[in-house]
């Protein structure tokens, strides 16, 4: 338990507010198909917005599971998009500063996604990482190497969010910083097999024909360890 929730525990109201949550929570053991798991999630966000006025989320590592578990690949896209409107009402609640602290316990979830999911998921998915972890900035160095392998599937011939992952990667080697992005870029090809090609697509997306190789060395990243 947090430092903040500790404080909050004299709070009567929040004391409640823990209480609806493990409730929620409960509901999640006694699933046995789909449905029940969107109905679970329903239940929890009606809590979530029932005691809007506090930020700091109670029970947010089991909460994090949960959200986890209803990103598995074999659960339908229902599922998915509303796991998703939950991530979304928690990071607007939380805000940037608390998000960066808990982004280990989020990101679980939902880095893995994006290899997985239906395409009517993928816009619901990117704008969640538009509007929230964007602008994290350099907070979000230490799980980049995650975030990449998480959007990298989204780049496919064919496909029409390619353009919009691309675009995305971009905007996140701005937001932190263009050397550690590409180390963190390198870092994951090299791990990762599966994230080879379309980090190849991107990388040529990146490639200035009109420019010397001497000018475009921010490509190869900083360690070229990983070369």
């Amino acid at each position: 338990m947090s430092s903040e929730e500790v404080e909050l525990l004299s709070d009567s109201k929040y004391r409640q507010f823990i209480a609806a949550v493990e409730k929620a929570l409960r509901s999640f053991e006694s699933t046995s198909e789909w449905a029940d798991l969107i109905s679970a999630l329903g239940k929890l966000n009606k809590v979530l917005n029932s005691y809007s006025k506090f930020v700091v989320i109670p029970r947010k590592l089991m909460i994090g599971k949960r959200l986890s578990q209803c990103m598995h690949p074999a659960l339908p896209s229902g599922v998915h998009l509303k796991a998703l409107e939950t991530y979304n009402l928690i990071f607007e609640r939380i805000g940037k500063k608390r998000l960066s602290q808990d982004l280990f316990i989020y990101s679980v979830g939902l880095f893995p996604l994006m290899s997985h999911s239906a395409m009517s998921v993928k816009p619901a998915l990117m704008k969640l990482y538009e509007e929230h972890f964007l602008p994290l900035g350099m907070a979000l160095v230490p799980s980049l190497p995650g975030l990449l392998l998480g959007l990298l599937p989204g780049i496919e011939e064919g496909s029409d969010y390619t353009e919009r992952t691309i675009s995305l990667l971009e905007s996140f080697s701005v937001a932190t910083d263009i050397d550690v992005f590409f180390d963190a870029l390198w870092q994951s090809v090299i791990t990762t097999p599966v994230g080879r090609l379309p980090a190849s697509i991107f990388l040529l997306s990146r490639l200035d024909k009109h420019l010397p190789p001497t000018e475009q060395q921010h490509l190869l990243g900083r360690n070229h360890a990983f070369m």
